[in-house]
């Protein structure tokens, strides 16, 4: 097997505040997915407990999904009202 032929790792980085009904149904289906497309991830989350964590990750809901970094939702990429309630 070649360099080219090994695995690529996807960064997924899950942020959520506490008692987010949302969270554990979207780490599940997160796997679930990556199972399905046989990919390798690396999961990590966050727990989000400050409105200056909240700018400082670009929070902007719970739970809030990265993959390589990049918000999966490409109209929040351009937003700034990061906050935490």
């Amino acid at each position: 097997m070649g360099i080219s032929d090994k695995p690529q790792v996807v960064n997924v980085h899950v942020l959520y505040t506490e008692d987010c009904p949302a969270t554990p149904p979207t780490i599940a289906l997160i796997h679930q997915a990556a199972a399905e497309m046989s990919l390798s991830i690396q999961l990590q989350t966050t727990l989000v407990s400050s409105p200056e964590q909240a700018s400082e990750l670009r929070f902007l809901g719970s739970p809030t999904i990265l993959v390589n970094g990049l918000d999966i939702d490409p109209s929040a990429r351009s937003k700034s009202a990061y906050g935490f309630m």
